[in-house]
């Protein structure tokens, strides 16, 4: 499995410059910098949608997205927002880690589910998660496919994963912040008028998923315009 999603990741979504938006989000947090691939374990740096409903790099189910601040609608998916999901998952992992007592309980958690996690170590009498036995192997995997996953990241060469530097993706660090705080009726016309085009407005903005904001609430909203 480990390496499955290692070659989906390094073929196709490896390239995309994730990374550098989420590390410092994590250093911000307090969150340990190697949890950054827990999210190359839930859905390999894409922003991918599970047959289950969980959506974006780290796959937010709709009733979790809620209790995170995650907006959530028919023309605004913000589990499609890198920083404010990213966010959302520090928090997500810090409440577990307090609740748990671990980092590695807490990424457990992510998979397992926390209830059940605190359930299975209250009935084992276990006191960290190497002590635990979990009938759901995918949760027991996990913590250790995480392990694997850095390891092959941090050292490709010896797992023959190279990527030639002319092939990376560039890090999408050219834009300018474009504040909205009424409906759009049309993101094509936005896109157009700011001086690039809907393709590339929604490549910044992923979690824009219709072609117009409605917005009846005035809320502001933050849209990356590439320069």
């Amino acid at each position: 499995m480990c390496i499955s999603i290692l070659k989906r990741f390094w073929h196709s979504n490896a390239r995309t410059p994730f990374f550098p938006t989420i590390l410092p989000i994590l250093k911000e947090e307090g969150v340990p910098e190697d949890l950054k691939y827990l999210a190359v374990a839930e859905s390999a740096l894409s922003n991918a949608n599970s047959p289950a409903g969980a959506r974006g790099v780290w796959q937010f189910m709709k009733s979790a997205a809620d209790g995170y601040n995650l907006e959530v609608n028919a023309e605004v998916d913000e589990r499609y927002h890198l920083e404010k999901s990213t966010r959302a998952a520090c928090k997500y992992l810090k409440k577990e880690k307090e609740r748990l007592g671990s980092w590695t309980l807490a990424a457990a958690a992510y998979n397992g589910g926390p209830g059940r996690i605190a359930e299975e170590m209250a009935t084992q009498r276990a006191k960290n998660f190497y002590e635990l036995n979990l009938a759901a192997d995918e949760t027991m995997r996990y913590p250790f496919r995480i392990v694997a996953i850095k390891e092959v990241m941090e050292n490709p060469e010896l797992y023959e994963y190279t990527v030639e530097k002319d092939h990376l993706y560039p890090a999408q660090n050219e834009f300018k912040i474009v504040e909205v705080n009424g409906p759009v009726a049309n993101w094509g016309d936005f896109a157009r008028q700011n001086g690039t085009h809907y393709r590339m407005l929604k490549l910044y903005n992923p979690w824009l998923i219709d072609n117009k904001l409605t917005n009846k609430a005035g809320k502001t909203y933050k849209i990356k315009v590439p320069k």
